[in-house]
């Protein structure tokens, strides 16, 4: 039976509702716990960041609004989660952590604390190289950071793209970086004019190295999360529904795992990865994508695959009031972290307010309340 999660105020019409139904199956949780993880997952649709953890090997959700929720980035002390025109920043706070009375209901924190004005640029996935949050730009079809009075500072385009212009030339999307510093991205097409990569999106998907601007592989239909783990290169075949390893000497792909949704975000723990999956609209966005045969079967979540055997071994699916995942993060610090978002109170939480303990003005040393 589907389980509700809440009925959560939506980002776009705050008078409105949403339920959200989840079901799980296999060892989701121990899988979960096992590991010491949570899972962060956003959902431009729904326009919520949701957090999967667990305690006492039960699951732990909860839903935050974040407009338009797109790439999510972590970093040691902080999480960056990019949206419809602006890059909000959460920050770790452990002090409060170490305040709460036992058996603690949460064992991390984040606050917003910030955002970034970028207006609309179409920002897909992010990663923090060091101290410096990369981004997708996609419909600039560049890699930029941030920086104060900027809305954004170009710092790399593919070879192909002559000029930086708001017309989501190729659609640019993923990110992959080694050694902090970009590795690889993913592209719909190499392509230079506006929305060029829409008639041909469903063969014309393209791995590229950063370093050399050379595509290492094509062929993809609508690519999507190119990673490095254990050594070997990684990206979703979004269109077909996998996960495939590429040979970046050949630019050959080799299939991992197929899945039954539009793959999309992707992480690993320990040998496991976790990929999410998405149903797909009735828009000409997805028109003559081969996942598009099999659209009534289609499911949203996030499955878990271990990478020694390529096997399904478990999943959560929503089987309401989200459609579409575009990001999937693990959070390496805790098991069930409280999140705190801008929209913390108006969706019936309580406010946090933290401060430096004022101990000289004879205040109490308290510092949050």
């Amino acid at each position: 039976m589907a389980k509700p999660l809440s009925q959560d105020a939506s980002s776009s019409r705050p008078n409105s509702y949403r339920e959200v139904r989840y079901e799980h199956a296999g060892a989701f949780q121990e899988i979960l716990g096992s590991q010491g993880v949570s899972l962060l997952v956003s959902t431009y649709q729904a326009g919520k960041l949701v957090v999967i953890g667990c305690q006492d090997n039960q699951l732990a959700l909860s839903l935050h609004n974040f407009d338009q929720a797109m790439g999510v980035a972590i970093h040691p002390s902080r999480i960056a989660i990019g949206g419809r025109s602006q890059i909000w920043t959460l920050e770790a706070t452990p002090d409060i952590v170490r305040q709460w009375p036992q058996p603690a209901p949460h064992d991390a924190c984040y606050l917003t604390r910030s955002s970034f004005f970028t207006d609309e640029i179409h920002s897909h996935e992010m990663q923090w190289c060091g101290e410096e949050l990369w981004v997708v730009n996609t419909r600039f079809s560049c890699l930029c950071t941030l920086k104060s009075p900027y809305s954004f500072v170009p710092q790399w385009r593919p070879k192909f793209i002559s000029q930086l212009a708001p017309e989501d030339r190729c659609h640019l999307n993923g990110l992959c970086i080694e050694n902090n510093r970009p590795k690889y991205v993913t592209a719909m097409a190499e392509t230079d004019v506006a929305g060029g990569w829409r008639p041909s999106k469903a063969t014309s998907g393209c791995l590229i190295d950063v370093a050399s601007r050379e595509t290492i592989a094509g062929g993809f239909a609508m690519p999507h999360s190119p990673r490095i783990y254990d050594g070997h290169v990684l990206a979703l075949d979004s269109g077909r529904g996998r996960m495939v390893v590429v040979d970046p000497a050949s630019g050959n792909l080799q299939t991992v795992c197929a899945q039954p949704g539009y793959t999309r975000g992707l992480d690993f723990a320990g040998p496991y990865a976790f990929i999410g999956l998405s149903r797909i609209r009735e828009t000409s966005t997805f028109g003559g994508v081969p996942i598009a045969e099999r659209r009534e079967s289609l499911k949203c979540g996030v499955a878990i695959v271990d990478m020694r055997t390529g096997k399904h071994c478990a999943h959560f699916e929503f089987v309401s009031g989200v459609e579409e995942i575009f990001d999937v993060r693990v959070l390496r610090t805790a098991t069930n972290p409280l999140l705190a978002g801008p929209n913390r109170v108006s969706e019936g939480g309580e406010a946090i307010w933290y401060a430096p303990p004022q101990k000289k003005s004879g205040l109490p040393s308290a510092t949050h309340w």
